[in-house]
């Protein structure tokens, strides 16, 4: 079907036609078939989040990947959905029920669940939605979510699996727990930061002795939990506390004086307070010197009945009162300034608490050995590579994963209690009454019997199967789908979730599928504003995604994001990156209108500047085409757009379509035109991953299309055999016809004014129609005498005139010369100073010393040319 083009392009008339088209034809659905499959699961977005600046750098990425791989003829799928985000949304369901006057603890686990899940079908799936408006092309009949039936099941059913293995176990561990949400988090969940705070210098009594044992700490509050005080026995300046005790201050309770040689002696004062409750080195300590750990704290951050007289204070209230108790009591012998780094929840922001706490745990040793091998031998590749050095660093220290939370939203972890303690775990309440009745040998027990557990799991145990799960490649390990679209291709991220979910992910692959889940990793950047600071809703630093996609349209938004976006990079954004996106829109728009706008003759021969600008245009496409298929082999993708940005507003539209142009109200010769449509065709293809709507819009009006033709399964131009030489001549050509351009304009010779061409030297005469057109000229003539009273310019060794008459500034031509003399002396002597250096011209490379000498040559030629034009307009 074909079109009439409005003037002027309007997204909004061209977005939401064409996105419907794609969705009706079905143009992004994907079956397994005989095809190379080319797959990319989405990282899932919050399923109550909405768009954001780095969702759309992530997604666009994705979605060029995804639609060049369609149109290079393999079988892509991209498979959208979302993640339940436990905490995330937990404390958006508890903050709307308080807006009501509900708390949570007023409801059962069922009557929360109820409203979490209404808020979730209320709020979830909008930025799906919103991905629509940017162009993602999607299998949205495979939209998954990490809570529905089949991920559900295929979490429970890894959980059940790796605790039969002996990998998943419960105990009690010091773990980070977020005061505010009320659950434990994994080391990863933590954001370390450096604080301003105080080093409290504390006088402990020593039992039987006159004296105080002095320590420094910058957790006053918890010396309520302290149950020993720690010296290294090689350190003189405190042997006197061997054997000793020292009684807590303000509350009097002794304490041993234990020795270790973890104590550094020139921390301090030497003397350290032991908290195995609250600090992860002291439990380690405690629990090497069987110590009893004191917790002082309840789960809110106010401290307990342990913590004496401050009760029920809030963890930093309590701080500042015992720092005023212990100066009254004459036990703070000093507080001085102090910077550290605390460890911060990455999902609520408030400090975290060390805490011991009973939680399940995931052993990562022997999950994680294949997964460091996969990347270090490249089987998955990351782009860019420097990110390999941070996945090796974690990976070759890394801890048990933590993976309960103390939410109700979420995957509730699988494990049935009896009254006494003890446990099972089963994939359902069915499975786990048969094993509790065959562990006790007692067939009456019944449902009511057992307690399931109260704990979910953590969202990333959900998420970490999503390669595998999206295809239900856990419960139905065999399937057609999971065989073939397996394993992925391509991975698009954001480098800060590299442990989180990138890591996780290769180790659920290797562990259920035996290979990697993917072949490549791109990491994005981070989306910064003009200053540099990451865009966030607290810095009201971050526009609306949807509002700039109004204001400029999807393609320019799409182009404004990728303009600067190298990977692995961040992305110093500006709106009017936008604008030159939306700009670009228009000088595509308006050339394919220039062109459509001619009539073409059958019966006009082909003019020999068009004959040549269209061997020329096709032998700088065909090199484009070559260069961008290597950028996207090396997931150089702005690189790459940047490359097709100037080949068609520079060559194309600058140099092509200048050339070949009819003259005003004449038609154009056939075979041109198709050329020139057949080039337009190359370029919309060669775009459309980046801009898919102008794409598909001038695509249509090219030719006609019928019903159900589309861009997006078109196939991506191919390049073929090129003619270097005559690309690189043709740059000398745009160097003459721009100094002939000046010439006219700085001697005020008008446009319609024929002129004359004079050319000094070995003139590439190939090219004449192509310079006699562009320029005006009536003729070209190749003369060892350039004309009296003719400005004159070098074009490589090649000197060219143009006779201007009595319009020639000769003093103004005259200063403008020399200061080009001065320059290429100054580059002649510089050259001839590197060809003298005798080391140089025997230790460099014969070519490079060929080259320079080159160098010397074209110099002393330029400036023996630029002498005879100054001596020329000396005598004017």
């Amino acid at each position: 079907m074909t079109k009439e083009i409005s003037s002027k392009y309007d997204p909004s008339e061209v977005d939401d036609k064409w996105y419907g088209y794609w969705l009706r034809h079905g143009f992004f659905r994907s079956v397994p078939d005989g095809r190379e499959p080319f797959t990319i699961v989405i990282p899932p977005p919050n399923v109550t989040g909405v768009l954001h600046m780095g969702h759309m750098l992530n997604n666009t990425i994705q979605d060029i990947i995804v639609r060049r791989a369609r149109m290079n003829g393999k079988n892509a799928c991209w498979v959208p959905g979302t993640d339940h985000a436990s905490i995330a949304t937990e404390a958006k369901v508890v903050a709307k029920l308080a807006s009501e006057g509900i708390a949570k603890n007023s409801l059962t686990r069922e009557q929360f669940l109820e409203h979490a899940w209404e808020w979730t079908r209320k709020h979830g799936g909008i930025i799906l939605e919103q991905l629509k408006k940017l162009g993602a092309s999607c299998d949205w009949e495979r939209t998954c979510f990490t809570m529905d039936e089949v991920r559900s099941k295929s979490v429970i059913k890894v959980f059940c699996d790796l605790y039969n293995k002996g990998m998943i176990y419960r105990g009690v561990r010091m773990v980070n727990w977020d005061p505010k949400a009320l659950t434990a988090l994994s080391d990863e969940e933590v954001n370390h930061r450096e604080q301003n705070g105080k080093l409290y210098y504390l006088k402990y009594k020593i039992v039987g002795d006159a004296g105080f044992a002095v320590v420094a700490t910058t957790r006053p509050e918890t010396i309520m939990g302290d149950t020993a005080m720690c010296i290294n026995p090689a350190n003189p300046k405190t042997a006197h506390l061997k054997g000793k005790r020292v009684a807590v201050p303000l509350i009097g309770r002794e304490i041993p004086v234990i020795e270790d040689e973890y104590v550094d002696m020139e921390f301090g004062t030497g003397c350290l307070k032991v908290t195995p409750a609250h600090d992860v080195n002291d439990y380690m300590l405690g629990r090497k010197h069987n110590l009893p750990s004191t917790d002082i704290f309840n789960d809110n951050g106010t401290l307990n009945e342990n913590g004496a007289m401050y009760a029920g204070m809030d963890r930093f209230e309590a701080r500042k009162k015992i720092e005023l108790d212990l100066q009254e009591a004459g036990l703070l012998e000093k507080a001085e300034p102090y910077t550290n780094k605390v460890g911060f929840s990455e999902r609520t922001d408030v400090p975290i608490e060390p805490k011991l706490s009973t939680q399940w745990f995931l052993k990562m040793d022997g999950l994680a050995a294949p997964a460091l091998a996969a990347v270090e031998n490249d089987t998955v590749r990351f782009y860019p590579e420097k990110f390999k050095n941070i996945y090796r660093h974690w990976m070759s220290g890394i801890k048990d994963w933590c993976i309960s939370r103390q939410l109700w939203w979420g995957h509730r972890i699988p494990a049935y209690y009896l009254p006494d303690g003890r446990y099972v775990v089963a994939e359902n309440e069915s499975e786990a009454l048969d094993k509790l009745r065959k562990m006790t040998g007692d067939d009456s027990l019944q449902p009511s019997d057992m307690k399931q557990d109260v704990d979910c799991l953590d969202t990333w145990f959900s998420s970490w199967l999503w390669p595998v799960s999206v295809f239900d490649g856990i419960n139905s390990p065999d399937n057609s789908e999971i065989n073939y679209y397996y394993p992925t291709s391509d991975l698009v991220t954001a480098p800060d979730i590299i442990f989180f979910w990138v890591a996780r992910m290769i180790m659920s692959g290797y562990e259920y599928r035996g290979i990697e889940c993917f072949k490549n990793v791109y990491f994005t950047g981070i989306v910064r504003d003009k200053l540099g600071r990451k865009m966030s809703k607290q810095l009201g630093n971050s526009p609306d995604p949807l509002e700039l996609i109004s204001k400029y349209g999807a393609d320019g938004v799409r182009m404004g994001l990728m303009l600067t976006a190298p990977a692995g990079n961040d992305l110093p954004f500006d709106e009017a990156l936008c604008e030159q996106g939306r700009n670009f829109n228009n000088k595509i728009w308006n050339a394919f209108r220039l062109v459509k706008s001619w009539n073409s003759d059958a019966q006009i021969q082909q003019p020999e500047a068009s004959a040549i600008a269209c061997r020329w245009f096709e032998s700088v496409l065909n090199i484009t085409v070559s260069e961008v298929d290597d950028l996207f082999g090396k997931y150089r993708l702005s690189e790459a757009l940047m490359l097709i940005y100037k080949l068609f507003w520079d060559e194309f539209s600058s140099w092509y379509l200048e050339t070949v142009k009819p003259a005003y109200q004449q038609p154009v010769d056939e075979k041109t035109y198709r050329a020139t449509l057949e080039y337009f065709d190359a370029l919309l293809r060669l775009l459309h991953p980046f801009m898919p709507f102008i794409t598909e819009e001038l695509w249509q009006a090219t030719e006609e299309r019928a019903d159900g033709e589309s861009i997006t399964v078109s196939a991506t131009p191919v390049a073929k055999d090129s003619d270097r030489e005559l690309v690189a001549a043709f740059e000398a050509v745009k160097e003459i016809i721009s100094n002939v351009r000046t010439v006219r304009k700085q001697n005020n010779i008008p446009a319609k004014e024929s002129i004359v061409l004079e050319a000094t030297g070995k003139h590439d005469s190939r090219f004449d129609a192509v310079i006699r057109k562009a320029v005006g000229a009536g003729a070209i003539r190749v003369t060892d005498t350039k004309s009296h009273g003719a400005v004159s310019f070098l074009v490589g060794t090649v000197e060219y005139s143009v006779p201007v008459g009595g319009n020639i500034d000769a003093e103004a031509e005259t200063v403008k010369l020399k200061e080009e003399l001065k320059y290429m002396e100054g580059f002649l002597a510089s050259v001839e100073k590197k060809l003298s250096n005798e080391k140089f011209v025997a230790n460099a490379k014969p070519e490079i010393v060929e080259n320079e000498r080159r160098k010397l040559a074209d110099a002393r030629s330029k400036i023996e040319a630029i002498n005879g034009r100054i001596n020329m307009l000396g005598s004017i």
